[in-house]
């Protein structure tokens, strides 16, 4: 079996790393990420959600991402708690812990982060720490195809966070 060579400004790229290049999660991710202010109201947030057809979206401050908030942040700390979705903002039921990856970072590195945190997407800077992509255990399963990491990430992320449920 003869090695495949390939030549990028002068350097020679073997089979290896051009695979690893091609792993790279922007190669997977969903880029340009909608943000959302951390002062607007969940209807504001929800509204937005369903227009773009996702379930999270990066909280912003003006700054920087301080949060993640999701539909299931949603009903479970503000429907869930009878919160009022008009005056409520997001800032007060967003998950403020953002796990994030790099678009360089490789695919299964990414995976693993979300299997050792139990999330379903990560947050992707570039190396400037400015906010790029989403990827999802979605773009993980339909992109990568590779069935066993997907279904080890699954595993893991489907586990209870409460054995008695």
């Amino acid at each position: 079996e003869g090695l495949v060579q390939v030549y990028y400004s002068n350097r020679v790229l073997t089979q290896t790393s051009v695979r690893r290049k091609s792993m790279q999660v922007k190669n997977f991710m969903t880029s340009n990420v909608e943000t959302i202010n951390a002062q607007a109201n969940l209807v504001e947030a929800a509204r937005r959600m369903k227009l773009l057809e996702i379930g999270s979206l990066p909280v912003w401050d003006g700054e920087q991402i301080i949060g993640m908030v999701t539909d299931r942040d949603i009903i479970e700390r503000a429907i869930a708690e009878d919160l009022s979705s008009l005056s409520t903002y997001v800032s007060e039921i967003m998950t403020p812990e953002v796990c994030s990856c790099y678009e360089d970072d490789d695919i299964t590195e990414a995976a693993q982060m979300m299997e050792r945190n139990q999330i379903h997407r990560l947050l992707v800077l570039n190396s400037s720490n400015v906010p790029v992509g989403i990827v999802t255990l979605a773009d993980v399963a339909v992109k990568t195809h590779d069935e066993h990491m997907t279904w080890e990430v699954m595993e893991r992320i489907c586990e209870p966070a409460c054995p008695h449920r």
